[in-house]
């Protein structure tokens, strides 16, 4: 079993309009653009980063957004809902602040003993609050919310498999532990993590397969403190029998992917370098940022890609 792994390091997506998007998460959700950047393999499409003040591993929602990009099917083989975390005795506030905001898909529940509201991203995107039990990260504060309320980052990502037998194995040999069932709902948890720990697997035998496309998740990506650390699991998993892509530099950390039995995409990627390696912290997010291999294409990005506020 591997111990290198500390939890999520980022959710990417994928969406339709840069600008909702970026409204969405700035303004409603009150989370910080921490980087304003583009696809790597498709340059004239943002990838834009948002999460806490220093886009902490944890914290980070990315999304690809494509203008003329179809609606996403959702299903198995994906996943399913991303869930911030959020203090103790505040959903209260949060469902007016999206019923005022026009948020969609609002829904109050209670999951393994915590209270949860679900909601849905302007793409169809599942997203759930969770009331977290003192969870200590600091929150961004400049983004509307109050602190007492604000997003302290993720909580977890929850998998819808076929069959999530094989899927709850790959994650306990990354270091996750089974700490709860309910139903077709295992719950695995990394210890000592960065405090967004935990991956639900549902399994759901006779659901359709997911369709990627607007308001699906790409990847989900786990955090390993270096490049060293990095290695050791993509070995790890080699040994074990995965295809694992070479180690790519991606300005802000270093990623490596697979494919897992269920189908999710996953990724580890590295706390190192972080986001501040361009830009001061004061100012993350506000300049558009290009990789050196499209540094030559600024003046047609700058002219051609939407504008965004903030």
């Amino acid at each position: 079993m591997l111990d290198q792994i500390k939890g999520l390091h980022h959710v990417t997506s994928m969406a339709r309009d840069a600008r909702q998007n970026n409204e969405f998460f700035t303004r409603k959700l009150g989370q910080r653009r921490v980087k304003k950047t583009v696809n790597f393999d498709a340059p004239d499409v943002y990838h834009l980063y948002y999460g806490d003040e220093a886009g902490t591993p944890g914290s980070v929602m990315t999304y690809f957004p494509f203008p003329n990009i179809g609606k996403g099917r959702h299903g198995v083989g994906e996943v399913g809902t991303t869930v911030y975390s959020v203090p103790e005795g505040t959903l209260a506030y949060w469902e007016k602040r999206f019923a005022d905001e026009g948020v969609t898909g609002l829904s109050r529940g209670e999951t393994f003993g915590e209270k949860r509201l679900a909601f849905a991203g302007p793409d169809g995107d599942g997203f759930a609050l969770v009331e977290g039990k003192a969870d200590a990260r600091v929150p961004w504060t400049k983004g509307g919310i109050p602190a007492d309320e604000a997003i302290r980052g993720f909580h977890s990502v929850s998998l819808r498999l076929k069959d999530g037998g094989a899927t709850e194995e790959l994650l306990k040999f990354m270091g996750y532990e089974e700490v709860d069932k309910s139903g077709n709902v295992r719950r695995l948890s990394v210890k000592n993590g960065n405090g967004a720990d935990v991956v639900d697997i549902e399994s759901l035998p006779t659901a359709a397969f997911a369709d990627l496309g607007a308001g699906s998740v790409h990847h989900v990506a786990f955090a390993v403190e270096n490049r060293a650390k990095q290695l050791e699991v993509r070995k790890a998993l080699i040994d074990t029998g995965y295809g694992v892509t070479p180690v790519i530099d991606r300005d802000y950390f270093w990623a490596i992917y697979f494919r897992t039995p269920g189908g999710v995409l996953f990724e580890v990627a590295t706390n190192e370098p972080g986001f501040d390696r361009d830009e001061d912290t004061t100012h993350l997010g506000e300049a558009l940022k290009l990789p050196t291999q499209h540094q030559h294409l600024r003046p047609y990005l700058e002219q051609h890609l939407q504008k965004l506020e903030g």
